[in-house]
């Protein structure tokens, strides 16, 4: 008999073990299920948890599942056809479908925040970022993890964008019931002075300050890029004024001022 969720998974899954630590998962309300006895295919049964947190099971009748690890559930199904005197010593397994009882919150700068079933057992960041409508336009490339694990808090930061650009799918982590994804707002910068559209806009990634010039609409007729300021935020949060070269990388909340040609 399969001791944990992870084992049962990985005993039937093409894709082996979760890379997400080893979680013990428990059913609840609206799960379905698969429950097979090896060497009894009669007894192949897909069912759904209800309400009171029973199934109907063939032979033995109603039994009390919710709120049970999949190996406990194992162990009671197994328990009542051994002691029902139907199969002695079953070997019992329970393959989970639907994992509805479980819930996971995605908020922040998504186009559908809201709390989510869990539709399967490995369910990834990415996937449920995805049925919250994905990432909106003000939101960043990175997403917060926080929820618990092995009984302990649990946080990660996921970069949403190396998972693909990268190939970082191994950082693509298995959610769990009553996680919380967070996204935040994207990092802007600010740039005003002698440029055609001054205002807030978007740190793209490896941004540089010429970028952020076309990004403002290039200059006046008055500007100068010899003209050009930025200031920053050091690390005790006092103001910088530095006067980097075009090619410089674009930091988080720099306010770029463009100057005047004096000619």
């Amino acid at each position: 008999m399969l001791s944990s969720f992870v084992a049962t998974i990985a005993a039937v899954s093409c894709g082996g073990p979760l890379a997400q630590d080893k979680l013990e998962y428990r059913l609840g309300e609206g799960d379905s299920i698969r429950i097979n006895v090896f060497g009894n295919p009669d007894l192949t049964l897909e069912t759904r948890v209800n309400e009171a947190g029973t199934i109907t099971y063939p032979l033995v009748g109603v039994l009390k599942v919710g709120g049970l690890t999949i190996s406990l559930a194992q162990q009671v199904i197994a328990k009542a056809l051994d002691e029902g005197n139907f199969i002695k010593q079953p070997q019992v397994t329970i393959i989970p479908l639907l994992i509805r009882s479980s819930q996971v919150s995605v908020v922040g700068h998504v186009n559908r925040a809201g709390r989510f079933p869990l539709e399967t057992f490995n369910t990834r960041v990415s996937e449920m970022i995805a049925i919250a409508g994905g990432i909106s336009p003000a939101g960043a490339d990175t997403a917060i993890l926080t929820g618990e694990r092995a009984g302990k808090p649990y946080r990660k930061e996921i970069d949403i964008a190396a998972l693909f650009l990268q190939s970082r799918s191994e950082e693509d982590v298995t959610v769990a019931g009553g996680d919380v994804i967070y996204v935040h707002r994207a990092p802007v910068f600010y740039i005003y002075g002698e440029v055609q559209r001054p205002g807030s806009y978007r740190v793209e990634r490896g941004m540089t300050l010429r970028q952020a010039l076309v990004q403002g609409g290039g200059l006046t007729p008055k500007g100068t890029e010899r003209g050009l300021r930025v200031h920053r935020l050091d690390r005790e949060n006092r103001v910088q004024i530095l006067s980097p070269g075009l090619d410089a990388m674009v930091r988080p909340d720099d306010v770029v001022h463009v100057g005047e040609s004096l000619f």
